[in-house]
């Protein structure tokens, strides 16, 4: 075994014994005053994990306190007083009991408090004033008994000392009683003379030997008295005497004998006890004083006190009397007189006198229940008891110390099975003929929440009709818990799952409290006709402990649907069937479907026809809805024969279906009719589809080929417009950058805005176009086509809205509308943004906001430009609103719409707009240039026809 198995069993042999500590304490201490730390004593020191208690045997707490966390003894609110709490016994100890508990084990510990004496406490004697009498003829040596000085402190606190106040004739003697107490006497130091001085008054001191010492006086008066010839005397002047303690009262104990050899009173001899005997025994003790016979007046206890010391004075009656003293001691001898007495104190639960302790049923084993002292009063062998537990197995009895035990578990507990358990404690001394108590005490096990809720099926299965109307009691399902309280109590709750698309507490509810289920909706068998439910039951201990059940709940399927006629398709209730004439006898003509959306026998159709129908022609099979003819129908040619068709289930009650059949004699061949009349395989199967799936699946294809057609649109713009900007580029140098600018403005224009700086410069035109290059305003620049390339637009309607000008649909030539293109392009052309491509166009327009110049100069001489503020928008002539026109561009230039006007001017030269090397942020634009063009003294009168058509 390793070393630190060994420890742990140590630790554990250690924990499962009662240990005993001592303390000391001075008396009268400060309430508060830190005695000591139990914790410190431990074998196993885990301050934080340890608890302390004290036992109930310990009713009076206010003595001591003890700390629960760490076991911290301090002193109480009442003190220690330890006069109050031992009298005069030599040694003061305050025992009592602590239970420390860590790791839910228990241990007794046994505490010892020695009570030290202060000298706190002064002598006193019972009377300031004492007063005796000696005759004047007493010897020297002769002593006078004086009344005992008391001090409550015990040891060197107590009264070691007497002095008497200076005087010639007497002197005081200390010494100690056969009880521990100390006196003194009154010795006589020289002889008296009652002439010369009749008494004397002493002050007497009693001293006790503390540091500091205190002290206590009295006044001794003395008085003097004539002579008298003899005083009595006893034979012994002490006599030891032994009772014992069950002896009865009126006992003789002793004779006692004074002679005195006078005559007269001066030799009658009287008894009494002395002014040193204490109450107690003169309460107990009886003296004759006629005979001196010395008796039992009351019972005795050994246990109480076992010595005790009688002082008894003879003296005579004469004139001056003279008297003697002899002691007598009477020591109690111990019988067995007392049956133990059987104390137990619980660890928890009712006050010691109920007999009831509790222990929990999670207790491991030997785990502490109740602590058993048993004590005997008698001494030797009579006072030593041993105990014995009886009444079951799981219990049994450890010693503790000396003559306390401890009530431990021997097995695990379960309250269900054994919910009190009935002991019995026998406590038997060893004295002869010994007595035995017997004491019974009841154990009860307190509950732990160590027990699920139980249910009584762990599968519920009911049966519900349908269409049962909403709040309906369903069933009620029951689990029993058999713990006791808070930890038995159940309560019940439905899981969540979800059915058909929907949370199952939509479709019931269930009591917390009963756990009985209701219906929250009506069910439909034909929708659901199963619900699996899951109920959880919960307890209300801590922790909570759980368990579930599965409900199933059965939809019972009513006739509340009629049957439907299928086929063939009915209008309005009425079908009409075609037969051949020349279709022959016991020929089918038709067959009728029908269905029925209950189950079972409420779905078993029977079809028939009226009786008032034409059942001489045409009968009908019940069961299959074969229609066959009967008749012949050679002669009936056109003739329509006209029957009523029920359909009826068998359900309780039946639900039928009524539609009229009309039978048209045709001259169709036989087989054609047949065809017409039976289902086809195609029809059959077309019943049986499923509508929202057949939806669903049109609209993802509809959806599919929308993302292929954007998908396809998008690729090919992006295409030719990179297409267009390499034409561009390398044709018309001078024409502006128009893709690098939509393409800065859609890749930069989401992370530093739409926003960028535009530079304009005119250079001379050289272009051999047959039409001078038209300069437009597209998205947010300029840019310059040719004429040639502006006949490619069409003049085809968008079909955005009204226009103000022709739609080109009505012209098959669309001549006019070139016509008007070139009119238009000879004024110019002005262009929309691109937000007109979503929106639509009209001859509202917006215009970009206004640039600054490019900071980057351009090589050609520049023109005069116009500026305007960003808040403005472009000049715009308002007479030529009707001048605006819709059109598309062509493939080649990104499919893109415009609005175009075309002003009455011509150009000498163009306009480049160079493509700034960086985006800017519009806010940040203030200005944009314009040209400023000289009117033309002529006027642009646009390419050729042929040209014209050939766009």
């Amino acid at each position: 075994m390793s070393p630190l198995r060994l420890l742990a069993a140590a630790c554990l042999l250690a924990l499962s014994r009662c240990k005993t500590v001592r303390y000391r304490t001075d008396e009268e201490g400060a309430p508060g005053t830190v005695i000591g730390t139990l914790a410190d004593e431990m074998p196993v020191k885990a301050p934080g994990e340890m608890s302390f208690r004290l036992m109930r045997q310990f009713s009076n707490s206010s003595l001591v306190r003890v700390r629960e966390e760490d076991g911290q003894l301090s002193i109480g609110e009442a003190g220690l007083d330890r006069e109050r709490l031992c009298g005069q016994a030599p040694q003061c100890v305050l025992a009592f009991d602590v239970v420390s508990c860590w790791r839910e084990r228990y241990r007794l510990v046994h505490v010892e408090l020695e009570v030290r004496d202060i000298n706190d406490n002064a002598p006193r004697f019972p009377h300031a004033q004492m007063a005796l009498e000696v005759s004047e003829s007493a010897a020297p040596g002769t002593r006078l008994p004086l009344e005992v000085a008391v001090d409550e402190d015990v040891g060197s606190n107590s009264i070691q000392s007497f002095q008497v106040s200076l005087n010639s004739h007497f002197g005081v003697e200390a010494q100690t009683r056969a009880d521990g107490a100390r006196c003194a006497d009154l010795v006589l130091l020289q002889e008296l003379d009652r002439e010369r001085q009749p008494s004397y008054t002493l002050e007497l001191v009693a001293k006790d030997g503390g540091s500091p010492a205190r002290s206590g006086t009295a006044t001794v008066h003395v008085r003097v008295l004539d002579a008298n010839d003899n005083s009595p005397t006893f034979a012994q002047s002490s006599v030891t005497v032994e009772l014992p303690e069950d002896a009865p009262p009126g006992s003789l104990l002793l004779d006692l004998d004074a002679a005195d050899p006078d005559e007269g009173p001066n030799g009658e001899v009287v008894y009494a006890f002395s002014s040193q005997v204490p109450p107690e025994a003169r309460r107990l003790f009886r003296l004759d004083p006629r005979s001196g016979h010395l008796t039992l007046e009351a019972a005795v206890d050994y246990e109480r006190t076992r010595t005790y010391e009688l002082d008894v004075r003879a003296q005579d009656r004469g004139a001056s009397p003279r008297a003697a003293t002899c002691t007598v001691i009477v020591r109690l001898t111990d019988v067995n007189d007392n049956a133990p007495r059987i104390s137990i104190s619980a660890l928890r639960g009712a006050p010691s006198a109920a007999g009831v302790a509790y222990v929990s049923e999670a207790a491991a084993s030997e785990s502490f229940v109740a602590l058993v002292s048993a004590t005997d009063r008698d001494s030797g062998a009579n006072g030593q008891v041993r105990c014995s537990l009886r009444g079951h197995d799981h219990f049994a009895l450890q010693r503790a110390y000396e003559d306390s035990y401890m009530i431990v578990t021997t097995a695990a507990l379960d309250r269900e099975r054994i919910p009190e358990y009935n002991l019995t404690v026998v406590a038997e001394d060893l004295g002869s003929p010994p007595f035995k108590t017997i004491r019974q005490y009841t154990v009860r096990v307190s509950d732990e929440n160590d027990n699920a809720p139980l249910f009584a099926k762990p599968l519920y299965e009911v049966a519900v009709p349908e269409n049962n109307p909403p709040g309906a009691y369903i069933t009620t399902v029951v689990a029993r818990d058999p713990d006791l309280g808070h930890n038995g109590k159940v309560t019940y709750r439905l899981l969540e799952t979800q059915v058909m698309g929907a949370p199952i507490s939509t479709y019931v509810s269930v009591d917390p409290a009963t756990g009985a289920i209701y219906a929250l909706r009506t069910f439909n068998y034909e929708i659901l006709k199963q619900l699996d439910l899951r109920i959880q039951a919960t307890d209300g201990g801590s922790p909570q402990l759980s368990s579930s059940t599965v409900v199933k709940v059965r939809m019972v399927d009513q006739n509340d649907n009629p049957p439907i006629i299928i086929h063939p398709v009915l209008t309005n209730g009425t079908v009409e069937i075609g037969v051949s004439s020349k279709t022959s006898r016991d020929s089918l003509v038709a067959q009728i479907k029908a269905r029925d959306a209950d189950d079972g026998a409420n779905a078993e159709l029977t079809f028939a026809f009226l009786e008032e129908s034409q059942q001489d022609l045409f009968t009908i099979n019940p069961s299959t809805g074969d229609i066959v003819l009967r008749g012949d129908l050679s002669e009936e040619l056109g003739q329509l024969f006209k029957v009523i068709l029920t359909v009826t289930d068998n359900g309780r009650p039946p639900l039928a279906t009524t539609a009229t059949v009309n039978f048209l004699v045709t001259a169709t061949a036989p087989s054609s009719i047949q065809d017409i009349a039976k289902p086809s395989s195609w029809e059959g199967k077309a019943l049986q589809w499923d509508i929202p799936l057949i939806v669903i699946i049109v609209l993802a294809g509809s959806c599919t080929l929308l993302l292929v057609a954007i998908i396809t649109i998008a690729t090919t713009c992006n295409r030719r417009k990179k297409g267009n900007n390499i034409k561009s580029n390398t044709a018309l140098k001078d024409q502006i950058d128009i893709s690098h600018l939509e393409k800065g403005h859609q890749e930069e224009g989401s992370q530093r805005g739409n926003m960028f700086e535009q530079g304009f410069a005119a250079t001379p035109s050289y272009s051999k176009e047959p039409a001078p290059p038209v300069a437009i305003w597209k998205g947010h620049s300029f840019n310059t086509i040719s004429g040639r390339e502006a006949e490619k637009f069409s003049g085809k309607d968008s079909g955005k809205g009204d226009s103000d000008f022709n739609d080109s649909d009505s012209d098959i030539s669309g001549d006019a509308l070139k016509k008007d293109l070139i009119t238009h392009m000879q004024n110019g052309l002005w262009a929309c943004t691109a937000e007109c491509k979503i929106l639509g166009h009209s001859d509202r327009c917006w215009s970009p906001s206004c640039g600054r110049a490019n900071p980057h100069p351009s090589p050609h001489p520049s023109a005069p430009l116009s500026t305007f503020c960003k808040s403005t928008s472009l000049p715009r002539d308002p007479l030529r609103r009707d001048n605006f026109y819709q059109a598309q561009l062509p493939k080649t230039v990104g499919l893109q719409s415009v609005y175009e006007k075309v002003l009455h001017r011509d150009f000498d030269r163009t306009i480049t707009l160079l493509s700034p090397p960086r985006p800017a942020r519009l806010p940040d634009l203030q200005e944009i240039g314009v040209p400023l063009f000289p009117a033309p003294s002529t006027r642009y009168l646009g390419p050729q026809t042929e040209t014209t058509e050939k766009a």
